[in-house]
C-alpha cells in the first residue's frame, strides 16, 4: 500500500514557505456609521458635488446550505458573469462567500472547516481576469460598515409550478417559506452570513425571481445601496450555459497553484506522468489558452466512484464494488493501462474490496499527509484528486456527479478526445448505460 500514499517529507516541502492567511471572524475595528450615499454619474438628478466618483459597491451572494462544493462553482460563474457585466454601469465588486462545511467534508482531524477563503483552493488573480472579484476580508476592509443594506432572498413563483406558465419576472412577495433571518431590537437583521456574528442587514426581502442571472440588474439598478446579497443565489438560471462567455468564466476558475504542484508531484511518482510527457501543458494566463484536441494524457485509467449518499440517491446508476472492477477490468485490457487512480468517498474497506478484484492492476489513490490535510482541508484534497483525474489518458465518472462533471469540464479544456472524457460507470442492472452529455469547449 506504500505506492500510493504521498510521503510526508515531499509534501511538506512544497507546503514550507507557502503562507496561507487565516482570515478572522471580525476585524478589528467595526464602523457603526450608515452606509455611503451613492449618486450615479449618469443620474439626471445629481448635483455637482454629489458624485462620489468611484465608489466601490459590492454584490454578495450565498447558496441553498446542502449545496456541495461543485455546485457551488458553478453557482459563482452565473454571478460573475452578472457583476462582470454590472462593472459597465459602476464600480461593482462580487464578493467570494467563504466556504463552510459540506456534507463530504467530514474529516475529524483537520482543525474548523469554515470561513475558508477562496484562495486557499484557487488562483484569485485569474479570478479577477475574468470579473471583478474579491474576497470576504477585503470586503470587510473597505466597506467598513458590516451592516449589508438589504439582503433579497430568492425563491421561485408559485404559481409558476401550478400553472406550468413560465416568463422572466421578478418581484417581492411574501416569504415562501421560514427564512433564517430575525429581526434584532435594533431594527437590523441577524442571519447566518457565513458564520459571522458580526455581520447584520438593514434590510430582508423575499425575491420571486424566475430568469437568467442578468436579470438582477433590474434588482439594483435603481438602488442607491452599496452592499447588496442575494440569498438563494442557485434559484437565478446561467444566462448562457456552454457559450464562450461561459467557458471563458470556467478556463478563469484555475486551482490554487500550490494544490497544482502537490497533484503534478503525485503523478510524476507515481503515476508516470507528467505535463510535458503528457500534453499537458498549459499557459500561466488562461486568456492565452488556444483550441487544442488529441491530448494524450497520462498512463492510467482514473475513475471517480461516487458512493455513500449515491447508493441511496441513485442505487440503478451505481454498480457494486464487484461490478465497477468487472467494467473498469475491461476497459484497462482495452486501452494496454496497467494502472487505476481512484477518486472516491467509499469507506477503506470497499476501496480494499476493489484492490483484491483488480489484484491483476496497480489501484491507487491520493492519501495525504496530515500536514497536507490540515492545510488544505477537505475541500482541497478533493481539488488534488480532481486535478489527477483530468491528466489521465482516460476518464470514467459517476452518473450525474457534479464532481465528475467539474473534471470532464477540465479535460475538455486541455483538449483530450471526447470519448476519452464522457464516461460513467454503469449500474449493476444497466446491460447498456448512456454516456455523459458532450458539452464541448467554446472559445
Amino acid at each position: 500500500m506504500g505506492s500510493d500514499v504521498i510521503s510526508l517529507k515531499l509534501q511538506q516541502k512544497f507546503i514550507i514557505g507557502t503562507v496561507i492567511a487565516i482570515f478572522v471572524a471580525c476585524v478589528p475595528q467595526i464602523c457603526t456609521s450608515e452606509s455611503l450615499g451613492f449618486c450615479s454619474k449618469d443620474d439626471t438628478d445629481c448635483k455637482d458635488g454629489d458624485i462620489i466618483k468611484s465608489v466601490p459597491r459590492f454584490i454578495l451572494y450565498d447558496v441553498n446550505p446542502p449545496e456541495g462544493f461543485n455546485l457551488r462553482r458553478d453557482v459563482y460563474m452565473r454571478m460573475a458573469r452578472f457583476v462582470r457585466k454590472l462593472k459597465k454601469v459602476g464600480d461593482w465588486h462580487l464578493v467570494l462567500p467563504p466556504w463552510g462545511r459540506m456534507y463530504h467534508w467530514q474529516s475529524l482531524d483537520v482543525g474548523a472547516q469554515d470561513r475558508l477563503p477562496w484562495s486557499l483552493f484557487f488562483d484569485i488573480p485569474s479570478l479577477k481576469r475574468f470579473a471583478p472579484v474579491i474576497e470576504m476580508h477585503e470586503f470587510m476592509r473597505e466597506y467598513g460598515n458590516l451592516t449589508l443594506d438589504v439582503v433579497y432572498v430568492l425563491q421561485h413563483y408559485e404559481d409558476m409550478w401550478k400553472s406550468g406558465k413560465w416568463e422572466d419576472k421578478f418581484s417581492i412577495e411574501p416569504c415562501n417559506e421560514e427564512i433564517y433571518y430575525s429581526k434584532l431590537s435594533s431594527g437590523k437583521f441577524r442571519g447566518w452570513f457565513w458564520g459571522y456574528s458580526n455581520i447584520t442587514a438593514s434590510e430582508v426581502q423575499c425575491l420571486s425571481f424566475h430568469g437568467h442571472v442578468s436579470l438582477l440588474r433590474g434588482v439594483v439598478q435603481n438602488l442607491s445601496a452599496r452592499a447588496v446579497m442575494f440569498d438563494h443565489a442557485e434559484v437565478a438560471l446561467h444566462d448562457v450555459f456552454g457559450d464562450a462567455v461561459y467557458w471563458q468564466a470556467r478556463r478563469s476558475m484555475r486551482f490554487a497553484p500550490v494544490l497544482v504542484r502537490l497533484a503534478a508531484n503525485f503523478r510524476a511518482e507515481h503515476l508516470n506522468s507528467t505535463d510535458e510527457a503528457d500534453g499537458t501543458t498549459r499557459p500561466d494566463d488562461w486568456t492565452l489558452e488556444k483550441p487544442r484536441s488529441g491530448t494524450k494524457g497520462g498512463p492510467y485509467l482514473c475513475v471517480h466512484m461516487r458512493r455513500k449518499d449515491f447508493l441511496l440517491g441513485r442505487p440503478k446508476h451505481v454498480p457494486s464494488i464487484a461490478g465497477a472492477a468487472t467494467q473498469l477490468r475491461q476497459r484497462l485490457k482495452e486501452l494496454g493501462l496497467t494502472t487505476v487512480f481512484v477518486a472516491t468517498d467509499a469507506p477503506d474497506e470497499e476501496f480494499e474490496e476493489l484492490q483484491r478484484h483488480l489484484s491483476s492492476f496497480q489501484v491507487l489513490r491520493y492519501t495525504p499527509a496530515q500536514v497536507v490535510k490540515e492545510t488544505y482541508k477537505d475541500g482541497g484534497v478533493a481539488i488534488i484528486e480532481q486535478i489527477i483525474c483530468s491528466h489521465a489518458r482516460f476518464f470514467i465518472g459517476t452518473y450525474e456527479s457534479t464532481f465528475s462533471f467539474r473534471i470532464q469540464e477540465e479535460r475538455e479544456i486541455m483538449g483530450f478526445p471526447e470519448a476519452r472524457t464522457f464516461n460513467r460507470l454503469c449500474g449493476d442492472a444497466e446491460k447498456k448505460c448512456s454516456p455523459p452529455t458532450a458539452w464541448r469547449i467554446v472559445f
